[in-house]
């Protein structure tokens, strides 16, 4: 099935109210489906130099809950809650009254999560990835049984362990918001598969950093395979599973301030390498529009995701192809 064309921006860089509250109306007048929060904490310094990850200015639960407040059409999401960082129980209800204060509009992601300098500077042990896994797997089934069911709800896994729980509020969305789980190894993206309603297809980050593994694990053959690892915890469920993925390196020509020469330096891709990247828009507006047709031909992406720095520079690919 080929699903249209829906766009969402990240947001890392609003540090005030009004920033943050102009970037959310914007999003939402221009044509954009999504706002995506990530779950990050670290601010300038030691902690974050050298992992190759953007300073995110707003915490998760209460940005996505002003944006909320300050639309009316846009939906907003956590691209992703990190399952480490927040009790399960609680971040349940968090959610759940965030999609009542939208109505309607939430989309949870979930992540095992990854960045280490991060687990150190916040005091946070960082597990094995079996045991990150596994608790990211608990909260998303612990989840989707409580919004499920108006009765009591037991829960008793490896990590999360809750008697008698009741979900309040109910959420709007029936049975539950989207759930969508990200990331790019195999174990993760077949619990994705398996479970969630959108399925974020992302670099492999397992050394911890942003760095040239991180492209490696997402060339057109590494993500064939990540396809594959989805499609084999899905089984008969996947033509139901929406695909997203994020556009990290952009340029677009005459409208970006980056050059496709600085992007290419700073993959390591050539230019034609770039142009078919699966996680790259370069080129003219036609040339980028044609390979997201081909990608979605190829993988099935049709929810792609933009940093707020490229925002101005992306809108002609969202006018041509939201909803096609």
């Amino acid at each position: 099935m080929t699903r249209p064309f829906r766009f969402a921006i990240q947001a890392f860089s609003s540090p005030t109210r009004k920033e943050w509250v102009d970037l959310a109306r914007k999003v939402e007048d221009s044509g954009f489906s999504t706002l995506h929060v990530a779950d990050h904490y670290l601010g300038p310094g030691s902690r974050i130099e050298g992992t190759g990850h953007r300073v995110q200015a707003m915490a998760l639960i209460p940005a996505l809950t002003a944006a909320a407040m300050a639309t009316t059409t846009l939906r907003i999401g956590s691209r992703m809650a990190c399952t480490s960082y927040h009790l399960p129980t609680i971040l349940t209800k968090e959610m759940a009254t965030i999609d009542v204060l939208s109505e309607g509009r939430l989309e949870i992601g979930l992540g095992a999560g990854w960045l280490v300098n991060e687990y150190e500077g916040l005091g946070i042990p960082f597990e094995s990835a079996g045991r990150r896994i596994q608790l990211m797997r608990e909260t998303a089934e612990f989840m989707l049984m409580a919004y499920g069911s108006d009765a009591e709800v037991d829960y008793h896994g490896q990590f999360i362990s809750s008697s008698g729980y009741v979900a309040v509020p109910r959420p709007v969305q029936k049975p539950h918001p989207p759930l969508m789980i990200g990331g790019g190894a195999p174990k993760v993206l077949g619990i994705a598969g398996e479970l969630a309603d959108i399925v974020s297809v992302n670099f492999n980050n397992s050394s911890g950093v942003v760095g040239a593994g991180s492209i490696s694990s997402s060339t057109e053959d590494e993500t064939a395979k990540k396809i594959e690892w989805i499609k084999e915890g899905a089984g008969d469920r996947f033509d139901s599973i929406e695909l997203e993925t994020a556009t990290y390196f952009i340029s677009v020509d005459g409208r970006s301030e980056i050059t496709a020469d600085a992007v290419s330096k700073r993959t390591g891709l050539t230019l034609d390498e770039l142009k078919r990247f699966p996680h790259a828009a370069v080129g003219s507006v036609d040339e980028i529009c044609e390979e997201l047709i081909r990608r979605r031909e190829e993988y099935g992406f049709s929810y792609i995701t933009v940093g707020d720095a490229h925002l101005d520079a992306y809108l002609p690919i969202v006018e041509r192809l939201a909803g096609t």
